[in-house]
């Protein structure tokens, strides 16, 4: 077993030896995914290396000011035109998140796999995964560093960004001591917080605020009140003229009625594919949960795609979660 120390110069070593990477997260990209990205993406420039940043989904376009963003390409819509033997993923929890860009590694690809989730099964070449980081993005300030470049603007906001995101503006129980330090030495950089956290956690579209509508008009409990679940189909999504980022923190609206122990968000995909986000209030271990599913993620926030009908999908989540008092 490597320490973490060992894994980071582990992978310092894989950048080192290649030259031509691609560097893909996790399917619907999230904050801390997007950062993560453009993060490699912009240390691997200043190694003076070639790359491409791909993903399978559309970049939040709150997200779009980031420093390489708009270089993302979004595969469903721009397949790339060749295959890769050097593949950097970051932030995806198991290979299967990695989504279709996987066919575009070669058959002998080699990856680097740098993650933060716990339900991590280690896929790559070389590992750099730390279960108690709060984002993938504050793995990535420890790996910057260890190269010989400095830190500027926009590579800090990118890094900012992720820890921003993945700790709900440094709310959630996963906002540690380093994870303020971090965040303390990146305003030093120039990082504008406040200007981050207006358009990153408080500024809403109005298809944003309509989809939420939908969703807690949807709104049921159980009995006891400790499981809440709402649910948004794809008829919901073109009624309300939104986007898959417009359903983001949906699932902490249940989770945060007082009683609440797990909070659910179904987002019916089609008549046989749901995708399941589960929070919890800290009795239930939901990435354990989501992992019976085929899914993963934290403690206190994962998911998963199940396939199936929605009312029995619904039946089989809720089986699962009353198993656990």
């Amino acid at each position: 077993m490597h320490t973490y120390e060992q894994a980071l110069q582990a992978g310092k070593q894989f950048l080192l030896e290649h030259d031509d990477y691609l560097v893909v997260s996790h399917v619907q990209p999230d904050g801390d995914a997007v950062s993560s990205t453009v993060t490699v993406g912009w240390l691997l420039s200043c190694l003076g290396k070639t790359f491409t940043m791909i993903n399978e989904g559309e970049i939040p376009q709150r997200m779009r000011f980031l420093w390489g963003a708009d270089e993302i390409v979004n595969m469903t819509e721009q397949p790339p035109q060749r295959k890769y033997k050097a593949v950097i993923c970051v932030d995806c929890a198991d290979f299967a998140r990695v989504g279709l860009t996987r066919h575009y590694f070669e058959e002998d690809a080699v990856i680097l796999n740098i993650d933060h989730h716990p339900t991590n099964d280690a896929y790559g070449t070389v590992n750099i995964i730390k279960p108690d980081a709060a984002a993938t993005a504050e793995i990535l300030f420890d790996f910057v560093n260890l190269f010989p470049v400095t830190l500027n603007q926009d590579s800090a906001t990118a890094i900012y960004t992720g820890l921003l995101t993945d700790t709900g503006g440094f709310r959630y129980a996963n906002t540690s001591p380093n994870v303020m330090s971090t965040a303390s030495k990146l305003l030093e950089h120039g990082v504008n917080g406040p200007y981050l956290a207006q358009i990153l956690l408080e500024q809403v579209t109005l298809p944003q605020v309509r989809i939420l509508n939908q969703a807690l008009s949807s709104l049921q409990m159980t009995e006891d009140g400790k499981i809440a679940w709402v649910v948004i189909t794809p008829e919901d999504m073109i009624a309300c003229g939104a986007a898959n980022e417009d359903l983001e923190g949906v699932v902490n609206y249940p989770r945060n009625i007082q009683g609440v122990e797990v909070g659910i968000f179904f987002k019916v995909i089609n008549n046989n594919a749901v995708k399941v986000s589960l929070r919890s209030a800290g009795k239930v271990d939901v990435a354990a949960l989501a992992q019976t599913f085929g899914g993963g993620g934290h403690v206190l926030a994962a998911g998963c795609r199940v396939e199936g009908e929605l009312e029995e999908i619904v039946a089989k989540v809720l089986k699962q979660v009353n198993a656990q008092w």
